[in-house]
């Protein structure tokens, strides 16, 4: 299963989990509006990978308290210090990972109610929903910290593990219940919610001053505390994240393919030489100018041969290669091959084809093909742990860039009055992801888009193994 959502507002986050199978394939297809006149002149595959793709894997566990039960087994000196950072910092990832997913669930669900009490129409399953998703949400994030703080390490090595991790989830539940408690639809029913959730935060901030896990000056300054606080995640993320050596590939035969050119180019001037030494004796006004054409033509001709000889002899086949490594024991668990190239709509398999349904007004699109064949070796994971968590961020802001700046005037009856609204231009964008190797039935879906040029303004999934829905 593939989820793809908002990172910010010009990322999207697209994330699946991996199973223990050896090899994943997976495709990536954005379509992009041709009148924002895209092409490679303007933007290079190349540049456009290394500043748009971002790829990274973790270590996952199906079993959610396997890690927790592991770091409680390292904390009586039944398992080494590393196995204990490891273990313990894969379970605040994953919560920190599932609570972010639901947090942005409920905030999206909060708005639009907000905004349909502006409207007077109010849809009650939507509101019983939220009411039930915050109170679940309360009640696992306590829990959570819960256990985590049942068994602290006495091992004073595992101590400053142990206090990283429960500072930070400690300010992070507390950051995003204070943002529900923001958003949180004015209803007098998510009164009782509201003050639990204000009781929750106020009980973890008077928590981390007993604890004396920050200082007063950098709990007085809102940049010190976020600026430390990112720290503390890049030091959970680090044990389980998998190390990455990327590889450039076809590098020898770029210089192969330029000297081949060279030579061939050479060997036709060379001839044109001689032919005109024959033909017109000494050296003249004449041979010279001829001379300066020959070597104009060189010139010309050398790179036409040497981009053509490349083009057809890298074509279909990886740009780029990952090495994937296990931080902890620095030996290598696998690697990936990676293509990028902009495709033509009418070269896309069938099945993309029919799932993108493309009409009339889509016949200039700009097709964005990106895709990954990745080979896993599980027998040289750590011990338990025979899954990844794959999460590819695409920054679309090259893109925004393209579009047009300003903003729009319409106009709307209100109250019997004409009424003027400013408006910003937004562009659809449709992705279209196929994936196989982690099910048993490859998987495709397609979302749409909807981007202004000041970021990201919706994602919706529309489609799923070829099912549309009607009002695209």
């Amino acid at each position: 299963m593939i989820n793809v959502e908002r990172k910010n507002s010009f990322q999207l986050r697209i994330s699946r989990r991996l199973k223990e199978e050896t090899s994943h394939n997976l495709d990536i297809y954005l379509f992009v509006p041709g009148d924002l006149g895209l092409s490679t002149q303007l933007i290079s595959e190349e540049a456009f990978y290394h500043a748009a793709i971002q790829v990274s894997r973790t270590y996952y566990s199906d079993e959610y308290h396997l890690p927790l039960v592991q770091s409680r087994l390292a904390s009586r000196n039944q398992l080494g210090s590393d196995s204990y950072r490891l273990s313990l910092s894969l379970y605040a990832y994953q919560y920190v990972g599932a609570m972010e997913r639901n947090t942005q669930a409920m905030l999206t669900s909060a708005r639009e109610i907000r905004r349909s009490e502006d409207k007077h129409q109010v849809d009650q399953e939507s509101v019983h929903w939220l009411r039930d998703q915050l109170q679940q949400t309360s009640d696992l994030s306590e829990s959570i910290l819960r256990r985590l703080r049942r068994h602290p390490p006495r091992d004073e090595r595992l101590t400053k593990y142990f206090t990283n991790i429960d500072n930070y989830l400690s300010w992070f539940t507390e950051q995003q219940l204070l943002a529900l408690v923001a958003h949180m639809p004015r209803g007098g029913e998510f009164t009782p919610i509201r003050h639990r959730f204000v009781a929750i935060c106020q009980r973890e901030e008077a928590y981390r001053r007993e604890q004396e896990y920050n200082a007063e000056r950098v709990m007085a300054d809102p940049t010190r505390m976020s600026n430390k606080m990112r720290l503390l995640r890049r030091l959970i993320e680090y044990p389980i994240t998998l190390k990455q050596r990327p590889q450039e590939l076809g590098g020898g035969e770029q210089k192969a393919v330029k000297a081949l050119a060279t030579a061939v180019v050479m060997a036709f001037v060379s001839f044109g030489v001689l032919r005109l030494r024959d033909t017109l004796g000494d050296i003249t006004s004449l041979f010279v100018i001829a001379m300066a054409v020959l070597y104009a033509m060189r010139e010309v001709f050398k790179d036409d041969l040497r981009n053509t000889l490349w083009r057809w002899l890298r074509r279909g086949r990886p740009k780029w290669r990952r090495q994937y490594v296990d931080p902890n024991r620095n030996v290598s668990v696998g690697h990936q091959l990676e293509w990028f190239d902009y495709k033509r709509y009418s070269s896309l398999d069938p099945e993309i084809q029919r799932l993108r349904r493309r009409t009339v007004a889509q016949r200039e699109e700009v097709v964005l093909h990106y895709r990954s064949r990745s080979r896993m070796s599980p027998t040289r994971f750590l011990s338990g742990y025979e899954h990844t968590q794959e999460s590819l961020t695409l920054d679309i802001s090259m893109l925004t860039r393209l579009m047009s700046k300003g903003k729009y005037d319409i106009y709307r009856l209100k109250e019997g009055q004409a009424v003027r609204e400013s408006v910003e231009r937004r562009h659809l964008f449709n992705l279209v992801i196929r994936e196989t190797g982690s099910e048993d039935q490859p998987y495709l879906a397609r979302w749409k888009v909807v981007v202004s040029r000041s970021g990201i303004v919706d994602v919706e999934k529309v489609g799923e193994s070829g099912t549309v829905k009607a009002n695209d």
